[in-house]
């Protein structure tokens, strides 16, 4: 049964989301609860549902978005905060007019509420989005490897060079492997991590961020390290849902990166996956001009292609990035910055970068 228009829930709250998350294959991780949940304690961003099915009704379709509330880079809708995609979940036997009708009423709800924008990041089309005044605003590579074939095809997949030959490297240079979510390995992690976005003049995520994802994650979260003689090298954060590995973070110490630990650590995570039955390993998105990421991941045997952001702006687009721009303008300071400040302008800036 569908209603007149749509209505909006809080997922947190409504049972009937994780029912539909559970039926629709086009689900991830980033739809989750424990995903919201974080989002929600780290950035103080309260999630909203969008469905065209009544309250009284099963879900049939649904829109999950956060409502981001910034002074520095104004009011606005996002689906969703720091996800790599979130898709608009329906039924299969969905026929479309549940997406028209979403997308209608969240363009009518900027307008009427004098909001800046409202982002989705899908990853399949959702029909003739410019006729119904949407824009793309970014895009991005993606990608997915599947873990159907065998262990053994997986490797020989691996680019011979670039990624076989660092494995076999770092195997022979006894780099150890640790896995789990324990703070131990947490600050492991975050110490790498700010030392690689100092390097790349970037604001590292807040360390609450990974806390609170832990705990809202639960058993779904995990971070694995590479070491060398007890020094942390390289070390990566994934995620699960369903029979999907989603690779989110990565960190490495660049005067180890000769001993192969990023590579070891993805061929550890694809052995990992296939024993626990995972079927895709999600490696996200990359930058368009940052080919060197993109060219690992391909590297890795996973297929490319490309994921476009869509908005609709009651601003030019031009002005709907002011957070990543004033990010950009910043960069030059990131590196001369001590850990404890660069730290800090990283709980500064995601609060209002959603």
């Amino acid at each position: 049964m569908d209603c007149m228009g749509a209505t909006t829930v809080n997922p947190l709250n409504d049972a009937r989301w994780n029912d539909l998350l559970l039926r629709c294959p086009q689900a991830t991780v980033f739809h989750t609860s424990g995903w919201l949940d974080a989002l929600q304690r780290t950035y103080g961003y309260e999630p909203v549902l969008y469905t065209t099915s009544c309250l009284e009704s099963p879900l049939k379709n649904g829109l999950a978005l956060c409502e981001v509330n910034s002074w520095l880079t104004g009011r606005r809708l996002v689906s969703l905060p720091f996800s790599d995609h979130c898709d608009l979940l329906a039924d299969d036997d969905g026929d479309g007019d549940g997406e028209t009708e979403l997308l209608a009423q969240l363009a009518e709800h900027v307008r009427r509420n004098g909001m800046r924008y409202v982002e989705v990041r899908p990853l399949r089309s959702w029909g003739d989005m410019t006729s119904m005044g949407w824009q793309p605003a970014e895009q991005f590579c993606f990608h997915l490897l599947s873990l159907d074939p065998g262990l053994d095809d997986l490797f020989r997949n691996l680019h011979k060079d670039c990624i076989q030959r660092k494995i076999r490297r770092a195997e022979r240079e006894g780099l150890t492997y640790e896995n789990g979510r324990s703070e131990s390995l947490l600050q492991k992690f975050y110490a790498l991590l700010l030392r690689t976005r100092r390097r790349h003049c970037l604001p590292p995520q807040p360390l609450l961020w990974f806390r609170n994802l832990a705990k809202s994650m639960g058993d779904g979260l995990a971070i694995r390290v590479a070491s060398k003689d007890n020094r942390p090298v390289a070390a990566i954060l994934t995620l699960s849902f369903k029979d999907t590995l989603t690779y989110k973070y990565g960190c490495s110490d660049e005067r180890f990166s000769e001993l192969g630990g990023t590579p070891f650590l993805f061929w550890k995570t694809i052995q990992e996956a296939k024993g626990e039955g995972m079927r895709r390993l999600d490696l996200g998105r990359s930058d368009m001009d940052n080919e060197g990421l993109a060219k690992f991941k391909d590297r890795l045997g996973a297929v490319r292609t490309t994921v476009t952001y869509w908005c609709y702006s009651n601003s030019q687009l031009d002005e709907v990035h002011r957070a990543g721009r004033m990010t950009s303008m910043a960069k030059h300071l990131f590196p001369k910055l001590p850990d404890a400040v660069l730290a800090a302008s990283g709980r500064f800036l995601y609060r209002h970068m959603g």
